[in-house]
């Protein structure tokens, strides 16, 4: 398992990264000015979600739920306070196309 220190270090790079591609992917997006979006914010940030899934997949875990549940919710709450519940992050899994193209179908 990480340390405090290098989950934060991650959480750090993921960041920079997020911030970087969504600069670089407003360059290349057309934007529909028809569309009328929600702009409510979500508890847990796509960072967030980006870092327990390098974390699981860093970690040798076999089973996503069991991760989540068991490791995340528990051990790992004071670093992710406003976890949501596991199918919740299932969700805003598949609806960030940053995370749901790179983790692979056998997340969950």
């Amino acid at each position: 398992m990480f340390s405090e220190y290098k989950v934060t270090e991650i959480y750090c790079m993921t960041d920079d990264f997020c911030k970087e591609f969504v600069l670089q992917q407003r360059k290349y997006m057309i934007e529909n000015k028809q569309a009328k979006h929600r702009n409510k914010p979500n508890r847990m940030s796509d960072v967030e979600i980006m870092v327990i899934l390098i974390l699981l997949h860093s970690g040798g875990f076999r089973y996503f739920k069991h991760y989540y549940k068991e490791h995340v919710c528990k051990h790992l709450k004071h670093l992710f306070p406003q976890c949501v519940s596991h199918n919740r992050f299932v969700e805003r899994e598949k609806s960030n196309l940053i995370i749901s193209a790179g983790s692979g179908k056998n997340v969950t």
